[in-house]
C-alpha cells in the first residue's frame, strides 16, 4: 500500500511537471537544436542553408576570425566581430551599472514608504510593461531628436543655444537601453530590499558603525541576492539587444544583437546568424556561471 501511494504521489508529480516541461521542450530546446543544426551546414546561394546540407564548421572559424572568408580582403580586420561582441559587453556592463545605480535608491525609497505608496509607486514601475516595448523606444527618440522635446525645452529656458546631438551615437543607445530595462532592476531589488530588517542598521550603529559602514557591512550583503538577480535580468537581455540599438543608434552603433539580426534579414546568412547565436549564448552563460561562482565563494568567506 505503502509503494502505491509513493507510486501515485510520483505520477501526481510527473503530471504537473510534464505541462512546463513540454513547453521547455518544444518552445526551447528544440528551437536551439535547430539553430545548432544550422550552424554546422553552409549557406545557400540565395539565403538559408544549402539543400542537401553541406557540413562545415566555417561559420564558427569565421566569427573568430573575420578574414577566413573567401570574400575577405588584404585590409581585413581578423577580429571583427571578437570586437564587436566586446563592444556589446562593455555597453551591457555600463547600462547594468547605472540601472543599478539609479535603481537601488528607488527600490529602497519604495521600500520605506507606507503600504498604500508601495504599491502606487510599484504600479509606477510596472506601467512601462504595459506598453509595448518598440512604441516607447520611438517615444523616447522623439523626446531626444533635434528637434525634439528635451532640446525644446532647453532651448526656450535658454539653457542652450543651438540643439544638441542626442541621437544615432552611443549615448542615444545607452540611455535607450537603461529606459528600457531599469524596472527589471528595480524590480528584485525591491522585493529583496522589502524583506530586510531594518533593526540590523540600528545594532550596528550602536556598536559605533557610520551610516555608510553599516550600509556596506550589512545592508548591502544582505539584499545582494537582489542586485544579483538585477545584474543577471538587465545584462543578459541588453548584451543581445537589436531593437533599441538600431532605432537609437541609426546604425551607426554596431552590437552583436543588430549584426546576428542582419544575418537573419537582409544578409539571409542563417548558418552564420545561427553560430554567432550560439556564441553569444554560450559566452554569456560562462561569464554568468564564473560571476555566480565567485559570489558564492566570497560569501562563504565572509561568513
Amino acid at each position: 500500500m505503502l509503494k502505491f501511494f509513493r507510486r501515485s504521489k510520483g505520477w501526481q508529480l510527473a503530471g504537473l511537471i510534464s505541462p512546463g516541461a513540454l513547453w521547455i521542450l518544444l518552445f526551447f530546446n528544440l528551437p536551439l537544436l535547430i539553430m545548432l543544426f544550422i550552424s554546422f551546414v553552409e549557406r545557400g546561394r540565395a539565403g538559408g542553408i544549402k539543400i542537401p546540407p553541406v557540413y562545415t564548421i566555417e561559420n564558427y572559424r569565421l566569427f573568430f576570425n573575420s578574414c577566413s572568408s573567401a570574400f575577405s580582403g588584404p585590409e581585413c580586420n581578423p577580429f571583427l566581430y571578437l570586437g564587436i561582441f566586446s563592444h556589446s559587453v562593455r555597453i551591457g556592463l555600463m547600462v547594468t551599472f547605472f540601472c543599478i545605480l539609479v535603481g537601488y535608491p528607488l527600490a529602497y525609497f519604495m521600500a520605506k514608504q507606507k503600504q498604500v505608496w508601495r504599491d502606487a509607486l510599484m504600479i509606477l514601475v510596472i506601467i512601462p510593461f504595459w506598453t509595448n516595448f518598440l512604441v516607447r523606444t520611438y517615444a523616447l527618440k522623439s523626446v531626444l531628436a533635434t528637434e525634439g522635446l528635451l532640446n525644446s525645452f532647453l532651448m526656450n529656458l535658454h539653457i542652450i543655444s543651438q540643439p544638441m546631438n542626442l541621437l544615432f551615437n552611443e549615448f542615444a543607445v545607452v540611455v535607450g537601453l537603461i529606459y528600457g530595462y531599469l524596472p527589471f532592476a528595480v524590480l528584485p531589488m525591491y522585493t529583496s530590499i522589502e524583506k530586510f530588517d531594518y533593526s540590523l542598521m540600528e545594532a550596528a550603529a550602536d556598536l559605533g558603525a557610520s551610516p555608510r559602514r553599516a550600509f556596506l557591512r550589512v545592508m548591502l550583503p544582505m539584499t545582494l541576492p537582489g542586485v544579483v538577480a538585477a545584474l543577471v535580468l538587465v545584462f543578459v537581455p541588453v548584451v543581445g539587444a537589436f531593437i533599441t540599438p538600431d532605432i537609437m543608434g541609426g546604425g551607426k552603433v554596431e552590437m552583436i544583437g543588430t549584426l546576428i539580426n542582419r544575418q537573419f534579414g537582409v544578409a539571409r546568412n542563417w548558418p552564420f546568424g545561427s553560430a554567432m547565436s550560439l556564441i553569444l549564448m554560450l559566452l554569456v552563460l560562462i561569464g554568468v556561471v564564473i560571476y555566480f561562482r565567485s559570489s558564492t565563494e566570497e560569501t562563504r568567506r565572509g561568513i
